[in-house]
């Protein structure tokens, strides 16, 4: 059934309509990043992430594709066992301070002068509704707001208030057709891929675009699911897209930007994968 044009509630307030993050000063911002890394390691938040997503994601292997390869690593005796190995990278103390502190201005820096050039390009505008899917503590979602896209967001798996809330890229905590643009980097650590796909197929509106950084022929960390062989590995799983790029980026170890529109047809809106 089409969503809300509203966010849902627990998105909605993690947006405020004058994001209070990007009007403190620099420094203060590093220190609640900091602050906030610092206390969100512990045994409870990695409970809580797995018992509230587990339950909604069948073990259930994606078809074989000549194009992903899935790591050996990442056969799971459920699927709890997956999101316990994610959330050991997600709520690392040393990489979270990395994230939140060193890493923080750079990728801000860098994420904004892309969403700056989609802009350009007319595919994301200040009044879109942005997701940000697999965003850690959510410096994607703090460079749409800071050129001007304050209606933004992020999920992962342990949330990072106000710009991140929990949610699982296998089953996205919101309605179908909700939002206009979705960004991710994430796709390597896609347990399963075609799922990964049809949620942001699902809960993007039609006309929307989907921006995907993959790197291709190169091997992830060891947290990483699956390898992508070359790109038509991604783009087949978007049946209810059509490419409108696909382009050589440097993004932080990913190496093509795949960007999407989803069709604006009624039997495409309608389809279920």
């Amino acid at each position: 059934m089409p969503g809300d044009s509203k966010l849902p509630r627990a998105a909605a307030g993690a947006l405020p309509a004058r994001p209070l993050l990007l009007a403190l000063p620099f420094l203060s911002l590093l220190l609640l990043l900091y602050v906030y890394s610092s206390s969100t390691t512990s045994p409870s938040t990695a409970t809580i992430a797995i018992t509230s997503t587990a339950a909604a994601v069948p073990l259930t292997p994606s078809p074989p594709s000549p194009h992903i390869r899935m790591r050996a690593a990442a056969r799971y005796g459920t699927y709890e066992d997956y999101l316990r190995h994610q959330l050991n990278k997600t709520l690392d103390p040393r990489l979270r301070r990395v994230w939140a502190t060193r890493d923080w201005h750079r990728k801000v820096s860098t994420f904004a002068r892309l969403f700056a050039s989609l802009q350009r390009e007319g595919l994301l505008t200040n009044a879109s509704r942005a997701l940000c899917v697999g965003a850690r503590l959510g410096q994607e979602v703090a460079a749409l707001r800071q050129v001007g896209v304050a209606n933004a967001v992020g999920i992962d798996l342990a949330p990072a208030p106000p710009l991140v809330v929990r949610g699982d890229f296998h089953a996205q905590p919101f309605g179908d057709e909700t939002f206009d643009f979705e960004f991710s980097n994430v796709f390597d650590h896609a347990l399963y891929p075609d799922r990964f796909a049809a949620e942001i197929e699902r809960t993007l509106r039609p006309g929307g675009v989907a921006v995907i950084h993959v790197a291709v022929h190169r091997r992830g960390d060891k947290y990483s699911a699956n390898d992508l062989l070359d790109v038509e590995g991604l783009v087949g799983l978007f049946r209810r897209c059509d490419v409108v790029r696909v382009s050589k980026v440097d993004a932080f170890g990913l190496d093509t930007e795949v960007i999407l529109r989803k069709k604006r047809s009624a039997a495409s809106a309608h389809h279920r994968p």
